[in-house]
């Protein structure tokens, strides 16, 4: 056989095809039902779309040094490098900062695992963690995290942007390291707070020229920073032990001492830091420092794994530069801060560790160069964060997550650059900067990146668990462990940090969660979500767990076929079996006559409108659809292989062969609960279908009892009174436990009266049906006792119907019906009459009922008596309320424990 070769299908290579390969070309479509000339576009026709996988754009123009290991470095850097070093070991001690750079960088290497695994699986857009995180675990749980991290990334900026403010100070400010004196610039927290603005501004002035600009700077700002380091660890080594002086800025020690130890690399100085000495924070008003305290500015300087994948959207291969450039960057990062680390603890007492955290300038033989590798590793990673964040913002209002009101930000674009975004983003930053201190913003930076992490693991975690089968990222060094380990790091941590923030973190999030579920318009979006993948597994081991050998009659529950004919005028009868399910299966089942062989198989159009119907009626059923020659051979097929495993229907539901109201469209009244602008026919255009006469249907009834199921016949229940609980007067459920068609003393007490009893008291139950009283409708006891087979001495049918109740734990109220007498005795002189009386009684004691139940009779063997037993059912039903015919063939009630 031939097959056409793939991408064969440009244009300027099919007018050099030959004119006996198009023909046999032509002849091979037109036996497979394609035309020569379709191509394959993707989606219906089973075609992948090779376009959308494309991941050059003209826009994309960053590499991996570049777009990913110059900005996550510089994010890693940031006020943590030249600003916090002194503060982690002056308080913690060595042991104590090394075993938290552990702990932090143990979290980021296997979350930059989980990153990597979502980002080589597919074609990264812009929106970096967001897009990852949504398209995982879909538009409601990536809204939620999307929405804070984008958050966090606006307190990052804050948090970088204090601490260059705080470097600048500290340098030329009062007292500062390069100029003595008064210095350049008046300190003071509001002035600190008007620095902090101008940084802000000016990082809106680069973001609204563009990332572009940014990214070109990246390089040249790393090398400027990475030179500054050396300059400082070589100091480390070259100085000769001083005194150094402490900032003006600290405000606790002023009378005790101005001046801390630089000893220079001793044994007996890194002793003195080896372990913790917790003092005061002087930059948070005195604050007591703590291991949280101490952890939280630590994490908050290398959260910035996220920072290449933020730019997703400007890399020319964001699978490909997203791994290398972040994993570079972690491990170089890492290798510089225990350096430090390690040379600080060496060298620099703990007090002056503790009340200078800037204590790097005095010791630098290039005191400038501190000042500068502060301000541009600061400056630098609030410029990446505001970035980050007007691009997660970006892509959150093209997906609409918060609806139309946002629709104004992408509208807000020009050149690929977000400027609405960008605005609001600096305006944030600027509401942030108003906390002030940086150990403080640290906290709720560390807690929301934490959980941002959270959620990458988790989403990673669960599409491994879900044996999704299109999860199969490139990089090689992901698995289920590395996003285990990740995930419960992050979450231990994070309540480490601060309990109350973590809490309320993750209470955000579940509220956001909730809301987008509720009133997103994306929650439609067809991104796929990881919920579906986790449900289908677990489902899927349950289901071989539940073992049909092992059901037993205290657990039965109804579980339904319910064939429908006409949805549009069955939509209250679907919504009743709804309530009568009992936590059972549910399937709506429906026959379409024809050809099971036909092509294009009439199914696969209908079931969409069928899932409107059950979404729109809020119903928890599932829709089974066959096509067969007959209705009759239809429900075969449906009772045989509806459900899975032991999760099978017991129960069959028909409506009743009734013409008159089968014809009769339910929504067509005005009034009616179920009738809106859904059901209008270019939306739910299903109809009638099934043409069923009486020999077939009473056929169907003798196949479902054949095959061993219950079967119910639904009458009149486009008259169902919906408003009953609007009225005082007292409504009922009645059960009429007796055969009329062959009434004896045992009908009360066989299978099909307490299936009867079973199904009235499982209605009586439902919240909306609790108000209604169950009646069990006794005739009267002179009959009764006339023909008993049993000894006149032995109890009262009624009491011990009554007793039998109370065993079976039925609360129903005995009704005894009078003039049963009368109708039995004329039973004898014409069968017509028999029925009409039966009729007459039933609608005297039942008429005003909400729903009743009546005995079911074995239908006929023969064909020629069908319509027979039909009649003499519709004269017994004939004027009344919603009625149920039930047959029950197994039990389903219990006496014992």
């Amino acid at each position: 056989m031939l097959a056409p070769e793939i991408g064969s299908t440009n244009a300027d290579t099919s007018d050099k095809t030959p004119l006996v390969s198009q023909n046999v070309f032509k002849r091979l479509s037109s036996l497979f039902g394609r035309s020569p000339s379709t191509q394959p576009t993707g989606g219906n026709d089973g075609y992948v779309e090779f376009g959308s996988m494309t991941e050059q754009s003209d826009n994309r123009t960053l590499g991996s040094f570049a777009g990913v290991f110059s900005p996550v470095t510089l994010s890693m850097f940031s006020a943590l490098i030249f600003l916090r070093v002194g503060y982690l070991v002056g308080n913690a001690g060595l042991m104590v900062t090394l075993l938290q750079f552990f702990i932090a960088y143990t979290i980021l290497i296997f979350t930059v695992a989980s990153i990597c695994a979502i980002s080589t699986n597919g074609a990264v857009e812009g929106g970096g963690a967001y897009f990852m995180i949504s398209r995982t675990l879909g538009p409601e749980f990536g809204g939620s995290i999307g929405t804070l991290f984008f958050l966090a990334n606006i307190v990052n900026s804050a948090l970088n942007i204090s601490g260059c403010v705080e470097g600048l100070v500290e340098n030329i400010g009062p007292g500062g390291y390069l100029i003595s004196g008064d210095g350049l610039i008046p300190d003071g927290r509001w002035y600190r707070f008007l620095y902090c603005s101008g940084l802000n501004g000016l990082n809106l002035i680069v973001c609204l020229i563009g990332a572009g600009m940014f990214a070109k700077t990246t390089v040249f700002i790393l090398a400027t920073v990475v030179v500054c380091t050396v300059i400082t660890v070589i100091s480390f080594f070259v100085q000769n032990p001083m005194q150094v002086t402490i900032p003006d800025a600290n405000t606790l020690v002023q009378n005790i001492s101005h001046y801390g130890n630089f000893t220079g690399l001793r044994s007996e100085t890194i002793q003195m830091n080896l372990w913790p000495h917790y003092g005061k924070d002087y930059t948070a008003h005195g604050e007591d420092v703590t291991f949280a305290s101490v952890f939280a500015v630590l994490f908050s300087g290398v959260t910035g794994i996220m920072a290449g994948a933020n730019m997703s959207g400007e890399l020319k291969n964001p699978g490909k530069a997203i791994p290398h450039g972040t994993l570079s960057a972690v491990l170089f990062t890492l290798v510089v801060y225990l350096c430090l680390s390690i040379l600080t603890a060496a060298s620099s007492d703990t007090f002056l560790l503790q009340n200078n955290y800037l204590f790097m300038a005095g010791i630098s033989v290039f005191p400038a160069s501190v000042a500068v590798g502060l301000i541009t590793a600061t400056w630098s990673a609030a410029l990446s964060n505001a970035i980050g964040a007007s691009r997660v913002l970006e892509a959150l209002t093209k997906d609409r997550v918060f609806g139309s009101a946002l629709d104004f930000i992408p509208k807000g674009t020009w050149r690929n650059n977000p400027l609405v975004a960008v605005l609001i983003s600096c305006l944030l930053v600027e509401f942030v900067l108003l906390i002030g201190s940086l150990n403080l913003i640290a906290q709720l930076n560390s807690v929301l990146f934490l959980l941002s992490y959270l959620a990458t693991n988790l989403a990673c975690l669960g599409l491994e668990l879900a044996s999704a089968p299109n999860f199969r990222p490139s990089f090689k060094y992901f698995t289920w462990y590395t996003a285990f380990v990740g995930l419960i790091g992050t979450l231990v941590m994070m309540f480490v940090i601060s309990p109350i923030y973590a809490a309320c973190s993750i209470l955000l999030c579940l509220i956001l969660v909730v809301m987008l579920h509720l009133f997103s318009p994306s929650k439609e979006a067809q991104w796929g979500s990881i919920s579906q993948a986790l449900i289908f597994h677990q489902v899927r081991k349950y289901l071989l767990l539940l073992d049909s050998r092992k059901d037993h009659v205290k657990f039965w529950r109804p579980q339904v076929l319910l064939l429908v004919n006409s949805p549009r005028s069955t939509c209250p009868l679907i919504d009743f079996i709804n309530d009568l399910k009992k936590g059972g299966l549910y399937v709506l089942g429906h026959v379409v006559k024809g050809e099971d062989y036909a092509h294009p198989d009439p199914t696969l159009e209908m079931i969409p409108h069928w899932l409107t119907l059950v979404d729109h009626l809020k119903v928890k059923a599932f829709v089974e659809l066959t096509v067969a020659t007959s209705v009759r051979d239809g429900l075969q097929h449906l009772m045989r292989l509806s459900g899975m495993g032991a999760m099978k229907p017991n129960t069959v539901v028909l409506g009743f062969l009734d013409e008159k109201q089968d014809s009769k469209d339910f929504l067509q009244s005005s009034d009616s609960p179920y009738v809106n602008r859904e059901f209008e026919n270019d939306i739910f255009p299903l109809q009638s279908q099934m043409e069923i006469g009486p020999v077939e249907y009473v056929q169907m009834i003798s196949d479902v009892l054949r095959m061993n199921k219950n079967i119910c016949l639904c009458r009149n229940f486009s008259n169902i009174n919906t408003e009953w609980n609007k009225n005082n007067d007292q409504q009922y459920i009645d059960v009429w436990p007796i055969n009329f068609l062959n009434p004896t003393e045992k009908d009360a007490f066989d299978t099909t009266s307490l299936f009867m009893m079973q199904l009235a008291c499982i209605v009586n139950s439902v919240p909306k049906w609790k108000k209604l009283t169950l009646r069990i409708c006794v005739c009267d006891e002179v009959r009764q006792t006339s023909f008993s087979l049993s000894n006149p001495s032995v109890d009262s049918y009624t009491d011990k119907l009554s007793h039998l109740l109370k065993m079976l734990r039925i609360s129903a109220k005995m009704f005894v019906v009078s003039g049963w007498t009368q109708v039995f005795d004329s039973h004898s002189s014409s069968v017509d009459a028999y029925l009409d009386r039966v009729n007459e009684l039933i609608v005297r004691h039942s008429g005003t009922s909400v729903i009743t139940f009546l005995y079911l009779p074995m239908p006929p063997t023969e064909a020629d008596t069908s319509v027979t037993y039909l009649k003499m059912l519709d004269s017994v039903s004939k004027n009344m309320p919603p009625v149920i015919f039930v047959h029950g063939v197994s039990t389903v009630t219990s006496t014992t424990l």
